[in-house]
């Protein structure tokens, strides 16, 4: 087997396998424990696709509010890159994960190195502390949430057991603590023990300029800034999910507090490395439905919907864009 043969084939596999479980775990949900048909024919007669579209540009509001807060994690590094630029990355970032997932964030780190000349470690170093930002207002909505609606989620828990079971089994397994000695006993070799080696060397070199984008944070004048920026990208997103409450008729009276509790777990499902979260975000939102009382067909046949206008098409149409356009705008670097 050839080098470039094994590199493509591992690419490949990057590519097909989330999207095989992703879209098996949709099959599973449309078309074996639901009815497709009864899915269809409520699309089909009860939803406002007028409604559907006002949430649109919230989600891309959204995504251009992260490409100015990516530019203030760039500039205590001493670089300053088109905002232009910054935001085709941002936006085309969706689109190359819809085919590979979490591919987008090394694809927009490689694309401002090449066209702002910016090194790519400490890019990448940006972008670690853009997503950790995010993991950490994730899990502020999701305990803000919880605190709100005790009763909804001990209840939604108590149903979904296998929720704590997954988390339980890592926490416990032997594997777990054996690769984390591993790797502890592999960072300790490699920077005490074989510091002096060319390759250590050189990966002592890029973990540095990982670690200077990480810290960039700590550099920043603007934090007030950054936190803005963080909090009106969070209110896109909220906003792109909920106004699509009011296109059907079973949610929109569900209100904005249980929007915020449906938001919050669709927004940890995402995490889940498939492309555009298929299956993983259907199942949570359809879970987190049910528990307002909505029927399965029902929240089928919103989540069916919702994310197949926002996530693969309107998703995949501005990253489409975004990998079109910062080529076609940097023409001749």
């Amino acid at each position: 087997m050839t080098g470039k043969f094994k590199s493509s084939l591992a690419k490949f596999l990057k590519t097909f396998i989330p999207l095989v479980f992703g879209l098996f775990v949709l099959w599973l949900i449309l078309f074996k424990i639901l009815d497709f048909n009864e899915i269809m024919q409520i699309v089909k007669q009860d939803v406002n696709f007028w409604i559907i579209a006002l949430s649109l540009p919230f989600g891309l509001f959204a995504n251009i509010m992260r490409a100015y807060r990516w530019d203030l994690l760039i500039r205590p590094l001493g670089f300053r890159a088109k905002k232009s630029n910054l935001i085709y990355a941002v936006l085309g970032t969706y689109g190359v994960n819809l085919a590979v997932p979490r591919l987008g964030e090394v694809w927009r780190c490689t694309m401002i190195s090449r066209y702002e000349k910016i090194p790519f470690t400490k890019l990448i170093g940006t972008m670690l502390t853009d997503r950790l930002s995010d993991t950490i207002a994730v899990a502020s909505i999701v305990i803000a949430a919880f605190a709100m609606n005790v009763p909804y989620f001990r209840a939604f828990f108590v149903q979904h057991p296998e929720t704590f079971d997954a988390l339980s089994a890592i926490l416990t397994s032997f594997w777990t603590y054996a690769i984390l000695l591993l790797l502890v006993l592999t960072g300790w070799l490699c920077f005490f023990v074989f510091k002096e080696n060319k390759i250590i060397k050189k990966t002592r070199q890029t973990l540095t300029g990982i670690w200077e984008g990480i810290f960039s944070i700590g550099q920043m004048k603007e934090k007030s800034l950054f936190f803005f920026y963080t909090f009106l990208i969070w209110i896109g997103y909220y906003l792109y999910f909920y106004i699509c409450f009011f296109a059907f008729p079973f949610t929109e009276s569900l209100g904005w507090n249980k929007g915020l509790i449906a938001f919050g777990m669709s927004s940890v499902a995402v995490a889940v490395p498939v492309q555009g979260g298929i299956g993983a975000w259907h199942a949570m939102v359809i879970a987190v439905l049910m528990g307002f009382g909505i029927s399965s067909i029902d929240a089928g046949a919103f989540a069916f919907c919702v994310h197949t206008i926002q996530a693969l098409i309107f998703t995949a149409a501005f990253g489409l864009f975004g990998v079109l356009a910062l080529p076609f705008a940097n023409k001749g670097k």
